[in-house]
């Protein structure tokens, strides 16, 4: 494995691509997976963010294989040797190309309210996915954005097979990767969490970039901040809607940081019920790299409760009510936080959380606490009903039939956004 999952490679791949800062840039995600990539490098060269839209077109029996792939603007790219050695009759393309076209038409509806106006015309395009294997996709997202009038493309993924560039050839004007390995079957066996993107964390990804860059009204306060961590400052977003009726403050999971795509969701369902929001790293990137700190659950509840003592100092913020959000590893940061007798938190809510790493806190939690769960994540179920039996504060364990560790289901996060918005503005 080289990485963590895809926000830990959109980092390490925006640390090769330094030197295009400053340039007119635009960066372009491939949804679903290359957009939380996208969103780090994005943040990492201060560029705009938006997507370009392509369709992988794979063998019928063999669905990640790509036999093509389709695009904006009519763009079909076809991959020879792949039809021929798979044996694809011509009506079996067109089958798999009609229902691609389809999925692609609903997401371009889907995604329209959250893009923001990128266009790449006379513009360096940086086009980001999270892997590429064939390459069709990638050649047909490069003529897309060709199509769109942009000056000059630079591909870049964080792994390739070793002999990609000759694979795209002069599709893009430069190449960038992290890895290159000369073994390479899929994508996803680079990744030690390589689940689905949804839709939803494609929006949030969208929204949060663009609102980020100015684009948000009806905010007493949007911005990046910078938040100190005892000798150490973290990089945090500040979300204050006008007349907000509290604020919560993430804790993200182990290898995830402050963009994290399924916490950028939920914070926006947050933001939308009138609640503001802090989402901040609890490590250095270089802490982050210690699994020893990454699961040290005293520090991270250590550095949650230093953010919201910097928080009760803020101006707008000291007169609200505060809740934590944790999510995995992060939720046993909220919880044990939660403990200290000083701490005041008014809510807790904890998704696909990892209790028992703040099992001996647990008594101790005076603050209401949602455990939400998804329905096919036993293990974690398992011990958030352990945990349960242990709180003696007022508690509910919520189940979301369907649901894995991740959420990553279609619709799923959406009803965690739902969840968490009801039990905080009530409580808050």
């Amino acid at each position: 494995m080289y990485f963590t999952d895809r926000t830990d490679a959109g980092r390490r791949l925006a640390a090769r691509l330094t030197g295009l800062k400053g340039q007119d840039l635009v960066v372009l995600g491939l949804p679903r997976g290359g957009v939380p990539v996208a969103a780090e490098v994005a943040d990492a060269l201060d560029a705009p963010l938006d997507i370009c839209l392509v369709r992988k077109l794979g063998v019928p029996y063999q669905p990640e294989l790509a036999m093509g792939a389709i695009g904006e603007n009519g763009v079909r790219v076809l991959n020879d040797r792949v039809l021929s050695d798979a044996g694809v009759s011509p009506q079996a393309l067109a089958e798999v190309e009609t229902r691609e076209r389809a999925v692609l038409e609903e997401r371009t509806r889907r995604y329209a309210a959250a893009r923001g106006a990128a266009d790449p015309r006379g513009r360096t395009a940086v086009v980001v996915d999270d892997g590429l294997a064939t390459g069709a996709t990638a050649l047909a997202a490069c003529q897309v954005v060709r199509a769109r009038g942009a000056a000059r493309i630079v591909l870049a993924v964080p792994v390739a097979p070793h002999d990609w560039v000759a694979r795209v050839g002069g599709a893009a004007d430069e190449t960038y990767s992290v890895r290159e390995p000369q073994l390479f079957y899929a994508i996803g066996q680079f990744y030690t969490d390589f689940s689905q993107t949804t839709d939803e964390e494609v929006v949030a990804c969208l929204r949060a970039r663009r609102e980020g860059r100015g684009e948000r009204a009806g905010y007493a306060e949007d911005a990046e901040v910078r938040i100190p961590l005892g000798g150490s400052e973290a990089g945090g977003r500040l979300t204050l809607p006008e007349r907000a009726t509290g604020i919560v403050l993430f804790a993200h999971g182990s290898g995830s940081s402050r963009h994290s795509p399924r916490n950028l969701a939920v914070a926006a369902a947050l933001n939308r019920a009138g609640l503001g929001t802090l989402l901040f790293d609890l490590l250095t990137e270089a802490e982050a790299a210690d699994r020893a700190k990454v699961f040290d659950t005293p520090l991270l509840a250590r550095r949650l409760r230093q953010a919201s003592d910097w928080l009760t100092g803020r101006y707008g913020a000291g007169a609200l009510s505060t809740g934590y959000f944790g999510a995995s590893t992060g939720a046993a940061a909220a919880l044990w936080a939660a403990a200290e007798p000083d701490d005041g938190v008014a809510a807790v809510v904890s998704r696909g959380g990892r209790p028992d790493l703040a099992d001996e806190r647990l008594p101790e939690v005076t603050a209401p606490t949602l455990l939400i769960v998804g329905g096919a994540d036993p293990l974690v179920l398992d011990l958030n009903e352990r945990a349960q039996r242990r709180l003696r504060c007022e508690h509910r364990l919520v189940t979301v039939p369907g649901a894995g560790h991740l959420f990553e289901e279609p619709g799923q996060l959406e009803r965690v956004g739902e969840l968490a918005a009801a039990w905080f503005a009530e409580r808050l």
